[in-house]
Order: C-alpha cells, then sequence, then structure tokens
C-alpha cells in the first residue's frame, strides 16, 4: 500500500507456493491462455505436493502441503517462499525486461521511457555507487553534527521523511475517517529500529541476544561516519539502545495499534500545539512539507507529550547520535557496498534470517517499480502485455458472485438484527471493486531522473511524492487513485472508500485459472476476495459505513453478540505457537483472521450458488468440496524461516499461513465433511466451539 495512504490489505507477504519437483507456474512454458489447460496438475492443484500420510483432520496445512514442505529449501536470498514468491519473481521478471528495454533505448529527455531508463541505469552502476561510498549523506550528516539545541530536534524530525530517516513522532496523510472526501494529517508515536516494543522489552533469551547484535550493528554503522571513533560509536549505541527502550516503553500494545476508535483523535493543529507542548509543532511540520494541515489527528495522543518530554531530558548528543545511525543505515542501500552489506547483515540476516541478498537487479526492479516510485508509468506498459481483458471480465463476475454469497450469508446470520442487517448490506451494496489496474494513471512527469546520479534520483522521487502528500491536504480525495501498481501481488481494501483492490499481478494460478476447475477459482481467488469484502465486517472495518465514514451503525446487541465471537476465534488463534516460546497474537491478528475466516465461508457459498443445484464432478478421486478446500491450502502453502516467523508474530497483523489455513477450515462445518474428520482427530471442534460470524 502507500507509504502515506493506509489501506486494509491481504497479507501476501506470507506466500503460497505452487512448484512441486521444481516446475512453478511460471516455467511451465507457455500461460493457460496459452494452453488452453490449468497451469497445475489436471484441474488447477497441484497434487505431488500433498503428504497423504497426514490425515486431513490432524494437520490440513501438511496434509495439502507436506511432501513439499519436507523437500523444498527456502532460496538462500529469502526469508520465505510460496505462491506469492513465485509470482512476484514472475513479476519481477516482466517488469525487469521492460526496465532493460526502456534502459538500452534512446528517448526523448523527459519522458516516462528515459525516467525509466536512467533510474534502473543509476542504481545497477555499482562502481559510480561504491566510489561516493557514503559522501551523498554528507549534508544531512552536517546538518545534524550543527544541531546545538533541543529546540532544532522538530525540524529535523519533521524532515525525516524527505531523507528516508527516522523520527520518534511521525506524521503522514491519511484519508479522513470522519470525512472520507478530505485528507487529514496523522501525527503518533514512531522511532523504533527494531520491529516491535517486544525486542526491547521482552527478558525472553531471544530478544535479549539481538538487542546486544543490534548495539554491535548501531556502532558498525556509526563507524563508516568520517570522525566518529570506535569507542564515541560505542558509548553511542548503547545510548540509542536505551533511548528506543524508553520510547518503546511508552508504545501502546500491538493489539490496540489497530484500534479505530482509540486512534481517533481529530484536532486542530493550534489545539496539537496548545495541548502538546514544549515542540516546536510549526517546525516540524514545516519540515515534513505539511504546513497546509489544519486538522490532525492524533493516533496515540498519551505519548506524544512523554515523548516531547523527551526531547528534553535525553542528552542532545544521544539524540544527533540516533538521527545519524537511522540517515546512515535508513539510506544504506543507496550507499557503497560495504555499507549496503552491513547494514544487511543485521537487518536482512539477523532479524530476518535471510543468509544472502537479493540480487542487485531484482532490487532495482524494487526500487524504480514500487509505488511511490515510477510503478505507474511501468504498470501501464505491463498491463498491455500482460493482463488480457478475458481475465477482468471473469474477475467481475467472480466479485458479483461473492457480493451475492455475502448478502445471503448476512441474510441468515441468527445473531444481528433487521436494523443492523439492513445497515450491512449496504455496505456490501456499495462495495467498489477496482480489479486489474487504474482507469486513470498518475501523472508522473514532474519527477526529474538524471543520468548516473542514483542518490539525487531517489532523492527527488522522494520529494515528489512528500509534496504530493502534502498538497492532499488542500484538496479532495481522489477515489480513483490506486495504492499498489498493477504488477504487485497483493489486493487491498480501503474502508474510507469502501473498496476492494486487486492488482493485474494476483489474478494468476494459484489464485486465479480461467483454465482450473471452477471449485479451485473459488476456494482461491474466491477466497481472496472474500477475504477483502471481509474487511469491510470484521472488527476495525466495520466501524465504518457504506459510505466509508467511521460511525457506530450497530446496535448495542449486535456489537456485543459480534464481539463475543471475535473473540473467541481470538482465542483460538492465541494457541497457536508460531516459533519455540512464540505464540499468534489472537487480539492483534484478529482483523485477517475474520477476513481469512468469513472470506472462505463466502466463498464456498458462492461456488455452491455456481452449482446450480447440480452436483460438481469427482476428478481425479476428489470431490468438488475437497478440491476447493484444498486449493485454498495451495494458496497458502510456504516456508518461512524461523527469525522471519518471530518479527511477523510480533509486528504484521497477518498470522503465519499454517495458520491461516488450519485455524479457518477448523471451524468450517463443510471441511469436516469433505475430509470426514471426526472427534479425536487433532484439529477437531466440536460444533458448540466452532466460530462462523458472517
Amino acid at each position: 500500500m502507500s507509504a502515506s495512504i493506509r489501506a486494509r490489505c491481504l497479507p501476501i507477504l506470507f506466500a503460497s507456493v505452487v512448484v512441486a519437483s521444481g516446475v512453478s507456474a511460471c516455467s511451465r512454458g507457455g500461460t493457460t491462455a496459452e494452453t488452453g489447460t490449468p497451469a497445475l496438475g489436471t484441474f488447477g492443484v497441484d497434487l505431488t505436493a500433498r503428504k497423504e500420510s497426514v490425515r486431513p483432520g490432524d494437520d490440513f496445512f501438511h496434509y495439502a502441503n507436506g511432501t513439499w514442505l519436507d523437500t523444498f529449501d527456502i532460496p538462500a536470498d529469502r526469508i520465505r517462499w510460496g505462491a506469492f514468491d513465485i509470482l512476484r519473481d514472475q513479476s519481477d521478471e516482466r517488469v525487469r525486461v521492460l526496465i532493460e528495454e526502456l534502459a538500452a533505448g534512446d528517448h526523448a529527455a523527459g519522458s516516462a521511457e528515459q525516467k525509466v531508463g536512467d533510474y534502473y541505469a543509476s542504481w545497477m552502476d555499482v562502481d559510480a555507487v561504491n566510489a561516493a561510498g557514503i559522501t551523498p549523506l554528507q549534508p544531512d550528516l552536517d546538518r545534524i553534527a550543527a544541531i546545538s539545541s533541543a529546540a532544532e530536534l522538530p525540524a529535523e524530525f519533521g524532515r525525516s521523511h524527505f531523507i528516508d530517516s527516522l523520527s520518534p513522532i511521525y506524521q503522514e496523510v491519511s484519508i479522513d475517517r470522519l470525512d472520507p472526501d478530505k485528507y487529514i494529517l496523522d501525527v503518533g508515536l514512531g522511532g523504533l529500529g527494531l520491529p516491535d516494543r517486544e525486542y526491547y522489552l521482552s527478558s525472553a533469551e531471544r530478544f535479549a541476544t539481538i538487542r546486544e547484535q543490534y548495539v554491535a550493528h548501531i556502532q558498525q554503522m556509526l563507524q563508516f561516519v568520517p570522525g566518529v571513533t570506535a569507542d564515541a560509536a560505542a558509548g553511542q549505541a548503547k545510548a540509542i539502545l536505551d533511548l528506543e527502550t524508553r520510547i518503546a516503553e511508552l508504545q501502546w500494545p500491538r493489539a490496540e495499534l489497530r484500534d479505530r476508535v482509540k486512534t481517533l483523535n481529530p484536532t486542530t493543529v493550534d489545539e496539537l500545539a496548545a495541548k502538546y507542548t514544549g515542540f516546536d509543532w510549526g517546525a516540524f511540520l514545516e519540515a515534513g512539507g505539511m504546513d497546509q494541515a489544519t486538522t490532525v489527528n492524533v493516533s496515540h495522543p498519551d505519548v506524544i507529550q512523554p515523548l516531547i518530554d523527551l526531547t528534553r531530558s535525553v542528552p542532545l548528543e544521544t539524540w544527533k547520535a540516533y538521527l545519524t545511525y537511522h540517515l546512515v543505515s535508513g539510506n544504506a542501500s543507496l550507499l557503497s557496498a560495504e555499507i549496503d552489506d552491513a547494514n544487511f547483515a543485521f537487518h536482512g540476516r539477523i532479524l530476518g534470517g535471510q543468509p544472502e541478498q537479493r540480487d542487485r537487479w531484482e532490487r532495482g526492479v524494487m526500487l524504480v517499480g514500487a509505488r511511490e516510485s515510477l510503478g505507474e508509468a511501468l504498470g501501464r506498459i505491463y498491463v498491455e502485455r500482460h493482463f488480457p481483458a478475458s481475465a477482468k471480465e471473469k474477475m467481475v463476475d467472480l466479485v458479483e458472485n461473492l457480493r451475492r454469497a455475502y448478502g445471503e450469508r448476512i441474510q441468515a446470520v441468527d445473531w444481528m438484527t433487521d436494523a443492523t442487517k439492513a445497515e450491512a448490506l449496504a455496505k456490501l451494496e456499495g462495495f467498489r471493486p477496482k480489479i486489474g489496474y487504474p482507469d486513470v494513471w498518475q501523472d508522473l512527469s514532474a519527477i526529474e531522473i538524471v543520468s548516473g546520479d542514483l542518490f539525487g534520483n531517489y532523492r527527488r522521487v522522494r520529494r515528489f511524492f512528500r509534496e504530493f502528500d502534502g498538497a492532499r491536504l488542500v484538496r479532495p480525495t481522489d477515489r480513483d487513485e490506486w495504492f499498489m501498481t498493477p504488477q504487485t501481488v497483493n489486493a487491498y481494501y480501503n474502508p474510507q472508500f469502501n473498496e476492494i483492490v486487486f492488482p493485474a499481478a494476483i489474478l494468476q494460478p494459484p489464485f486465479f485459472d480461467e483454465w482450473a476447475d471452477p471449485a479451485v477459482n473459488y476456494g482461491a481467488i474466491g477466497a481472496v476476495i472474500g477475504h477483502e469484502m471481509g474487511h469491510g465486517f470484521d472488527d476495525q472495518g466495520s466501524r465504518s459505513d457504506a459510505e466509508g465514514v467511521q460511525r457506530d451503525w450497530w446496535t448495542a446487541d449486535d456489537r456485543a453478540a459480534f464481539d463475543a465471537r471475535t473473540a473467541q476465534l481470538a482465542d483460538q488463534y492465541s494457541q497457536y505457537e508460531a516459533a519455540p516460546g512464540v505464540f499468534v497474537d489472537g487480539r492483534f491478528t484478529l482483523g485477517e483472521n475474520i477476513g481469512d475466516l468469513g472470506g472462505l465461508e463466502v466463498a464456498y457459498r458462492a461456488y455452491q450458488i455456481s452449482l446450480d443445484g447440480q452436483p460438481a464432478p469427482v476428478i481425479d478421486g476428489l470431490t468438488g468440496d475437497q478440491r476447493f478446500f484444498l486449493a485454498f491450502a495451495q494458496v497458502w502453502k510456504s516456508k518461512t524461516r524461523e527469525e522471519a516467523l518471530v518479527r511477523q508474530v510480533t509486528s504484521d497483523p497477518h498470522s503465519p499461513t499454517a495458520f491461516r489455513t488450519n485455524g479457518v477450515v477448523r471451524n468450517m462445518n463443510a471441511w469436516y465433511d469433505a475430509f470426514d474428520v471426526a472427534e479425536g482427530d487433532a484439529m477437531y471442534l466440536a460444533p458448540e466451539d466452532r466460530v462462523s460470524i458472517w
């Protein structure tokens, strides 16, 4: 999603895989549209991944994927591997071809082709990047070194967005939750270099070890700065950890960070300055390009004054060291290889368990093709080459089938009154689907890209999007805007616009295959569609109405009944152990878990509707229902390194993929019937313990 406009997205960070014996959807020698046959297996599911020695009712994730899980090794340059990663690689390869074609051509100055080609070429010029070393940062380093009082810190904090650094108080533009036709500035607590407060506060050995490694890493990064000695860097590193620990102590528990009631606290800029004193808010906003703001939402109101107090109580030299470290770390990929490698050694290898960096061309594609870069310019060409009109038409049909099924399930729930059902149905009817690509492409003509100037190019791109965000504050919202590029393998729900968005790149096997058995498409992309619809009715999305306005449209009894069901689901997920001693936080992941469960239930209902009362055929000995659930499990098939799992559980609101499979199906009666799951099976839940929300 956009760095500045928040949307709810399917966590397709946590891949599933579609490979067996080294054969993937992108290496079969032709797309499904070319061959007229499913990309996977005989009907759209790779059955060779199954481990039939595992009973479906004991561990459905391993039953569906166990042979692959037992034999596949995660590539050395990845923290996880699965279907999302395969599709991302395919998308990256396609974008690489586009970029290299443009880089090799002779294009008019200022054209999109010139910008894409020169930006990528500047990234790939490793000799020039290494020769420059840390010198591109020298003006910023000098400015930080020259700070002479705490009164100058607010401006530097505000500037952090322009220079890819870090600030203990963030500021970003979002869509106003009380008036979705307007933008608003969000202000809240930021400032942590580690993924979550638990990394600072937990006494567990794994986190204590990481803290020691973090101090060593900070010391190493500070020593790249001219004039900083090893002894000085060692002392500064310890002081930075102490400072960030004090910030972490102020941070809310992660489940509260996503609470749409607690985080909605609008005020005026004048009231902000009057309430939170001792901080130059004008300098902070101006330096961040947000001086046009008149209204601010303070997402974490009780922590702002303590943060301000830290700017006065913590020695100025510690704050300057903090700013220096995060400047170097935040820009490391644009600097010489020794700086980049040192940064990766901690953030990639230690925090993520990733042995090796991605190839430079892959990182270059991500840089140039990002949403807040030249991604839409590339997306326009990508769609022309790789997204057939027929795929969009079939997706439209699937979305409408899911909408019908969702409506039937809302009508059928026995815990909601008619008044609240009417509001829910109005919201469902108001869902706006966006499929494939934007109808209106963003104008990137003002971005200047100069041949051979990687750091300057990056900063100019960064400034363009930051100033673009600042200008939003005085204009109406743009409902045609997309917050992902077409080449992104993901999807999202935007509660303020009440829209569900599916970029072109996800509409491929194993998610969507126009030649696959219908049960497969309903179990895969149908569950994705249902998941995004479900975000409109999860514990937080359900607080906005059909127009995207955050308001309470529930009766008190209906909300209480809803909360009882969601609490039961949260309790289930909190029992899942992702890594030794590290458990899923069922409250933190609740919204995504509701989306997964409701999404699959609605997709199953839509599949039943599609059969029109006729029995589904048996294919390869599998019933339609069995194929449906296997397709769902195949979507989430993935392997993740333990370090990355720990980081995910502590900082990401999506459950690990094994639980996104098992945690969902064990609540669905149809799954029990499809695989003869009975009492005594490890995943069995008594009927009264199964959760059904939508």
